[in-house]
């Protein structure tokens, strides 16, 4: 029964198990992995993060993926077809990488713009999100792999997101909040996340609402699983309707469940339900065969099986939630560690250091006793030889894979390449955009973000790029050589400094571009050692014994002067230059939020002389120590430049140029998992550079690379204003479509953007007394500013393209029954000088008298292309969702009879048209 999807085959496996069997599956094997059972013909399960990209089972370079422009971003696309395309992009990768499960879509809300992750998140509007992470799931699924929705619910902003108790009423809840996970159900979705935070006083992993309405009221036949380490309290999520605890191999249930149900304090049917969701979710995967016979993980092109996952070994010390998986060090078939000969030359392995005969089932992984740099003091380090042996293993880079058959490798770059044009938002025009290539000679492009940009977002979904086209490579290869294209960095970002990169120091070891990555034991003694190509080493791997990480480069400056050097994670850490000790401490662990001590851990910096063109021997080190993890990342900046001549310069390569074009964006600081803003600013000085750029040269075209809202203080006076968020790999390419005028931006707002910080009606994000209120109640986003009368500096929906539109006329039907769609009509006629496209959206208002409702709120939308001067008639589906609100007494769906209002235009500040639909009651 290869491949089974039959209940009553599931149902007789399930009674095959014991009771510690069953419990056994409901934790994970490792960070990333479900048990097997194969007596029943179960194979682990692999899930991965998302939704930018799939990241796979490890964090390594050595190891990209695709990466795709942010959520926000597709949220901006306004385009279910090009989600659900975007969405099988992600399921071919994960094809390609043997996962099972990806972790996305998010479908939080843009509750407020302090909101530090709402690059992952669509938007701040229930239908919007809704549908467009219904077309994501969609995408996803129809290659075979589970989509999870996440985080439910009610996990929109970051600041103690661990502990938070959100409260909020039954009736925001219902019509703002569950609404996009309520489309994601009704879309097919898998498996649904429970969120680390609490809801109206119970922590989500053993929430009420997990049963209803989530199991009950919508019928989710899927699986729950916890955020990683969400679990806390093991007997009232075992209660509850969560059925999955990651990660693994530990966890609060286990042996802890067993004697709960044996006791009757947690019914067995409970666990029976839990098991039998995870046989179904398991026979969609493809992950349940005939029994005592596991089927394959999904194979590479060519029909190759993917290999076996590695051996776990335990780390050293116990570890806080999203643990890194840990890999025993031998040598396997799709390792890029692998054992490279020594050279009669090399040193041979010192006795003293070999583990005894029989100890080390894997004894190519031993290695010789190579002295580690004694520990930081005044006097210099004792060098680390550069000459040392190689018989253990080392790094050599993997080839990369193509994506699965059906999505070549160009195929996928064409689709993000576009889907960048089309989410990307022109803000303001002035005349300037599209650029006529035939009429430049000299294009000044400005900005460290130009060659530098945000393509993600900070945080445990992020994944290392196949590639990264900058702004800067897009427009010099859409000019071509014809053009002069000169870039100047201007003033700084401050921005901290980057970790290391190719570009910037070479291998000691083998002299290649990169850095040399060690595994020491307490000893000192070499354990493993190999070639990465970064200074971000999230998960180095760590054999038995591992002590102490190094990561060494022969750094090449190319400027002389106070670099800053920095050295990232917790415990004891160390650099050292040329022998010469110039930083160490204890630098304590002081959050247990998983995206710090896994992801993005603090870096610990130290200015450092050097002169260009002088190499400089770079070691740094962390001690590995209980419950911090093991990320390591090594930082190096070059001096910071004046400002005053950096941002001179800016304005006379402005004067000069036939075209200017200024990119400008927030830190990983700024926007990241793990913590809330606390401003818009764009940071540095880049608010001053662009007022001076379009001072001198009022032509500027300004790209913004954000994430979410930012001020833009000097937008009336820009010739042009783009906002591309977190593009992508393919940003540079799809933003030089848009500026030269191959393609049209066709993004719109998915959120409403402030001038200023003051003006927004929603910005609380910190909790009092561990609770965080929600008492805007329904009104956030564009609902809050029409609320309080606000005029923001652009509205949820807004979006220009490069034609005119005129709004000609709305039809409602006559007779509107309540909990029953119905179409709305709109005549557009597009009035502009070439085709183009218009997302039309349809807002609803009334009826009078109570329940309180929104100003306004979205109803439907859908797009338009018609060519210079043609008229078209758009029909709006309204679905019944859009009249009904929860009614608290009844504690069920109610549509009010009467009046209601229907609003035609092309944002939610822009509704020319008006109409009156009168609602009446069913029979």
């Amino acid at each position: 029964m290869s491949g089974t999807d039959d209940a009553a085959e599931r149902e007789a496996l399930l009674g095959k198990l014991t009771l510690r069997e069953k419990v056994r599956l409901l934790t994970g094997a490792t960070t990333w992995r479900t048990r097997a059972e194969p007596a029943l013909g179960l194979r682990e399960m692999v899930l991965s993060d998302g939704p930018a990209g799939v990241r796979g089972q490890s964090w390594d370079e050595r190891d990209p993926a695709l990466l795709l422009p942010s959520a926000s971003a597709l949220g901006a696309l306004w385009d279910e077809e090009t989600v659900e395309r975007l969405g099988g992009l992600l399921a071919a990768e994960a094809r390609r990488k043997g996962v099972d499960v990806v972790l996305a879509p998010t479908l939080n809300l843009h509750r407020t713009p302090l909101g530090g992750r709402h690059f992952e998140c669509f938007s701040e509007d229930p239908e919007l999100t809704g549908r467009t992470g219904a077309a994501l799931v969609r995408g996803i699924q129809a290659r075979g792999v589970a989509a999870t929705a996440k985080h439910y619910v009610a996990n929109d902003s970051e600041t103690d997101r661990l502990t938070v108790d959100v409260r909020v009423s039954e009736r925001v809840l219902r019509e703002v909040y569950l609404a996009p996970f309520e489309a994601a159900v009704e879309a097919g979705v898998r498996v649904v996340m429970a969120g680390y935070n609490g809801v109206d006083g119970a922590t989500m992993t053993a929430s009420p609402l997990l049963d209803d309405p989530l199991k009950g009221e919508w019928g989710f036949d899927g699986v729950v699983v916890s955020d990683w380490g969400a679990v806390r309290d093991g007997e009232p999520a075992a209660r509850s309707a969560l059925d999955l605890a990651m990660p693994g191999p530990e966890s609060v249930w286990g042996e802890a469940l067993v004697r709960a149900v044996e006791e009757g304090r947690v019914p067995r049917a409970a666990v029976d339900d839990k098991v039998r969701r995870l046989l179904a979710l398991a026979a969609t995967c493809g992950a349940l065969g005939e029994p005592g016979v596991a089927p394959e993980a999904p194979s590479f092109p060519g029909g190759s099986p993917v290999p076996p996952p590695p051996l776990s070994t335990a780390d050293p010390q116990p570890e806080s939630p999203r643990l890194p998986s840990v890999t025993a060090s031998e040598p396997r078939p799709d390792s890029p560690w692998v054992p490279v000969p020594m050279s009669a030359s090399e040193p041979r392995p010192d006795p003293a250091c070999s583990p005894a005969a029989g100890s080390d089932p894997h004894p190519q992984a031993a290695s010789p006793c190579v002295p580690a740099e004694p520990a930081p003091s005044c006097a210099p380090a004792v060098p680390v030889s550069v000459s040392g042996p190689q018989s253990e293993p080392v790094c050599a880079p993997s080839a990369p894979e193509p994506t699965p058959s059906g999505i070549g490798r160009d195929r996928a770059r064409a689709l993000l390449r576009e889907a960048v044009a089309a989410s990307t938002v022109l803000l303001r025009n002035g005349g300037v955009l599209p650029l006529d290539p035939a009429r430049l000679r000299t294009v000044a492009v400005i900005g460290a973000h130009a060659v530098l940009p945000r393509t993600q977002g900070g945080g445990s979904a992020g994944v290392f790029p196949e590639r990264v086209v900058t702004p800067l490579d897009g427009i010099r290869d859409a000019l071509g050589d014809g053009v002069r294209v000169l870039h100047v960095p201007g003033p700084s970002t401050g921005a901290p400094a980057p970790p290391l990169t190719p570009d910037l120091c070479t291998d000691p070891v083998t002299g290649d571009p990169g850095v040399r990555l060690r595994v020491l034991d307490a000893t000192g003694c070499e354990l493993l050692t190999g070639h990465r190509l970064g200074g971000r080493q999230l998960e180095p791997p760590l054999p038995p014994g591992a002590h102490t990480v190094e990561i060494a480069v022969v750094l090449l400056p190319r400027t002389s002067g106070p670099w800053t050097l920095g050295v990232g994670g917790f415990g004891r850490l160390s650099i050292t230059v040329d022998q010469h000790v110039v930083l160490q401490g204890q630098f304590d662990k002081e959050t247990d939020d998983p995206a710090a001590v896994h992801v993005n851990p603090p870096v610990h910096g130290v200015p450092v002389h050097l002169t260009a063109g002088r190499p400089a021997r770079v070691v740094a080190r962390r001690e590995l120590a209980p419950g911090t993890g093991r990320a390591t990342v090594v930082t190096a900046a070059p001096p910071r430049p004046d400002d005053g001549p950096a941002l001179a310069g800016a304005v006379r390569a402005a004067r000069d140029a036939d075209a200017v074009i200024v990119v400008v964006g927030t830190t990983e600081q700024a926007e990241s998992e793990g913590c809330d803003r606390t401003d818009l600013g764009l940071g540095g000085r880049q608010d001053e550079l662009v007022q001076a750029v379009t001072a001198a040269a009022p032509h500027t075209v300004v790209v913004v690379n954000s994430g979410g809202p930012v001020e833009l203080p000097w937008r009336a006076r820009a010739g042009a204003v783009l906002l591309t968020w977190f593009p992508g790999q393919e940003g540079g390419a799809g933003l030089a479509d848009v500026l030269f005028g191959r393609a049209e931006p066709g993004g719109r707002l998915p959120t409403t953007w402030p001038a200023a910080l003051a003006d927004a009606p929603v910005t609380r994000t910190r909790p009092e007394n561990g609770r965080l209120d929600y008492t805007e109640g329904l009104h956030i986003g564009y609902r809050a500013w029409a609320r309080h009368d606000r005029e923001p500096a652009y509205w949820f929906g807004h979006g220009l393209g490069f034609t005119t539109w005129a709004y000609e006329g709305l039809r409602v039907p006559d007779d509107i029954v309540a909990g029953e769609p119905f179409t709305v009509r709109v005549d557009v006629r597009n009035t502009g000088p070439r085709r183009g496209r218009e997302v039309v959206q349809v807002y609803l208002a009334g009826p009078p008298g109570p329940p309180v409702r929104p100003e306004r709120w979205l109803a439907g939308y859908t797009s338009v292309s018609a060519e210079p001067g043609e008229r078209a008639t758009v029909s709006v589906r309204i679905p019944p969702r859009a009249l009904r609100h929860w009614a608290e007494d009844a504690h069920a769906w109610r549509t009010r009879p009467g009046p209601y209002r229907v609003l035609a235009g092309s944002s939610a500040g822009a509704l020319p048209l008006t109409a009156t639909a009168l609602v009446r009651a069913v029979g």
